[in-house]
């Protein structure tokens, strides 16, 4: 049995013999996993003897998460604002009116809060969420966030993504005081990107405000199973043609999966030479791609996350929707998120990197601190009741061990009912 390290002493050095990790995280390659023993002391990784040697028979660690892309904001509303057919029109249509009806500075607040300690018991250390910022739910959404981040340092890490649809983008008007206003909070510049007639000099407009201040930018793209839809394409042309300095990460990308391979390897190719990073969020595309009402799905919604890693593109997964008309269900437990894409994506038989994509590669892709399993690191970790990976993911590892600066956390999930008063009168 694991030890329980909710009675662990809270002073000493402690070493973590018997542990697996996978082979990535020490600098191996393959699929499996690589023995390591951690000393803990000072809430930290360290080297040297330990008083007390623990042995963790063989179980899996690894980092803390990182969610790289969340709509906290929306989180949470189903109750009140269920998608009265699971399509992404329904979602689109029923958000906005609830976001007109409902989404005060208190109401926002306790949604994002209720999130951001669900994801803090699972185990995640840094999230970038997407923020309505259509006028005026930017102004009162924003401070928000602002309030939390602060509210929230030293335990969840938080980056925001102002969310406007690419027909409100222009070069001067609203979209140049909200970047205004991203700026001011340290964010990143955003857009939900797809086919317009004059949708390349959309683009360039956000990357010329970005590039003004200094942004990253991070774009909703091709969120459609259409094959007709390769805004990816014009994105990565664009950066390639302005030489465009900051980074640039591109979500969803659905429609890449019913393009031809010859049209889609393009894109890829593309992408690749640009140096821009991808987020997957299956779950989110699986549940709203290819829905019609009494019609099985054919198709996955899942982008093209095999050739994108075959390219050396940057890649992460992340939880996107939770309890909203987007996605109906999830926790942001990125441990659920990484098990989905696993299997919705058959990432189970070849590449050895897939485990980083809900930790060290979104840490990258967004500028988080890096926290690797060697000394010297915050020692945040994850200890799972599992010595495999069908062990690791036959389980939702409900008992799973969080550790935060090498202290195990109580993990109490927060109740539904806390927002009941929130969803009266839906």
């Amino acid at each position: 049995m694991m030890h329980d390290f909710m009675a662990l002493p809270g002073a000493g050095r402690v070493r973590l013999e018997n542990l697996v990790t996978p082979a990535c995280y020490t600098g191996g390659s393959g699929p499996g996993f690589a023995p390591i023993a951690l000393t803990i002391a000072g809430g930290r990784i360290t080297e040297g003897p330990a008083d007390t040697h623990l042995d963790m028979g063989g179980r899996i660690v690894l980092p803390c998460g990182v969610d790289m892309h969340t709509h906290l904001d929306k989180g949470h509303i189903w109750q009140r604002a269920p998608n009265p057919d699971g399509t992404f029109a329904g979602a689109l249509e029923t958000v906005g009116a609830d976001r007109a009806a409902n989404w005060s500075a208190g109401d926002v607040r306790r949604r994002m809060d209720f999130s951001l300690r669900c994801a803090f018991a699972h185990g995640t250390r840094a999230i970038r969420t997407h923020l309505d910022s259509v006028p005026p739910q930017d102004e009162i959404t924003w401070p928000v966030f602002a309030e939390l981040r602060a509210d929230w340092a030293g335990r969840i890490e938080l980056q925001g993504v102002c969310l406007v649809g690419i027909e409100d983008v222009s070069a001067h008007g609203a979209y140049a005081r909200t970047a205004d206003l991203v700026q001011a909070h340290g964010g990143v510049l955003g857009a939900v990107a797809y086919p317009l007639p004059d949708i390349a000099e959309r683009v360039r407009f956000v990357l010329d405000m970005a590039q003004a201040r200094r942004l990253a930018v991070d774009f909703h793209v091709d969120e459609t199973l259409d094959p007709g839809s390769a805004v990816l394409r014009v994105i990565a042309e664009a950066v390639l043609e302005t030489g465009f300095a900051h980074r640039v990460v591109v979500g969803h990308c659905c429609s890449l999966s019913t393009q031809g391979e010859a049209e889609s390897a393009r894109t890829l190719d593309l992408v690749a030479e640009a140096g821009i990073s991808v987020v997957s969020l299956p779950m989110c595309n699986l549940y709203l791609q290819d829905r019609q009402a009494g019609r099985t799905p054919r198709y996955r919604g899942i982008t093209l996350v095999q050739e994108m890693a075959a390219r050396g593109i940057p890649l992460a997964f992340a939880s996107d929707n939770t309890r909203d008309p987007f996605y109906a269900y999830g926790d942001m437990d990125l441990l659920e998120v990484l098990r989905e894409a696993v299997r919705i994506g058959h990432l189970d038989h070849g590449k050895e990197l897939w485990p980083m994509t809900v930790n060290e590669t979104p840490a990258r892709i967004c500028g988080f601190a890096q926290q690797p399993l060697s000394p010297g690191a915050p020692a945040d970790l994850l200890l799972f009741n599992a010595r495999s990976w069908t062990e690791l993911f036959a389980r939702p590892q409900s008992d799973r061990i969080v550790m935060r600066a090498g202290r195990a956390i109580a993990r109490n999930l927060p109740s539904f009912a806390e927002l009941d008063d929130l969803m009266e009168g839906a």
